[in-house]
């Protein structure tokens, strides 16, 4: 939910002129609700990533996480499907547990580039403060330095701060249209999943059990 809240917001913002907004307080503002969100992503994103050290079998990094023998297994998963056969698993299939890999890699490099941003555009924590020390000009409380407003800052550190901002804006954003794209290819997989392999996949999203009629090469007694 909060994933869908970020990408609502995030697109609002990115076509802000294109929807009449204009004063920077309504900039400003819609920052800080991303912001706020995003928050609330992060510690999110911790407990699972804790959660994949503690938690369950399946849960856990050491079984989602592509290991030795990982192409052998995505090659067998891949020639069940073509014999009509597929194999099932309790938890993720290969390639279920390579777009979990690559989904995580992208929500953490959305984590640490949104809170640079969130320092660097609003001066919000962890990493605002460091910022707003940076640009403040010689002798100004860098606790009354105010977002977009260049009073009591130093012009060329503002510049530099730009030019270090900028590529990280960029890798959020691409990561952003990445993971969306890769949303939409999950949903598409899970649902074909569902219908070539049956088993409640989708229903066990919700419930954490699925329904398989043999043995899964996953079960571990």
């Amino acid at each position: 939910m909060t994933v869908i809240s970020l990408i609502f917001v995030g697109l609002i913002m990115l076509y802000k002129k294109e929807l009449g907004i204009s004063s920077i307080d309504a900039k400003i503002a819609l920052k800080e609700l991303h912001i706020i969100i995003g928050y609330v992503f992060a510690v999110n994103l911790l407990v699972r990533i804790v959660w994949g050290f503690i938690g369950n079998q399946y849960a856990r990094w050491s079984y989602i996480f592509p290991g030795k023998g990982f192409i052998k297994e995505v090659s067998h998963y891949k020639m069940s499907i073509k014999e009509g056969n597929p194999q099932q698993f309790i938890g993720h299939n290969p390639l279920g547990r390579l777009a979990i890999s690559f989904i995580l890699f992208l929500l953490i490099i959305l984590a640490m580039s949104g809170i640079i941003r969130a320092g660097t555009d609003v001066y919000y924590p962890p990493l605002g403060s460091y910022f707003a020390e940076y640009v403040a000009d010689s002798g100004v409380n860098p606790d009354t330095i105010i977002p977009y407003n260049p009073t009591g800052t130093n012009e060329t550190k503002v510049k530099e701060l730009k030019a270090f901002k900028g590529p990280i804006g960029k890798i959020h954003l691409y990561s952003a249209y990445t993971l969306m794209f890769i949303i939409f290819v999950h949903i598409f997989f899970v649902v074909l999943t569902e219908v070539r392999e049956g088993g409640g996949l989708i229903t066990a999203m919700f419930t954490g059990k699925k329904v398989l009629n043999r043995k899964p090469l996953d079960f571990e007694q």
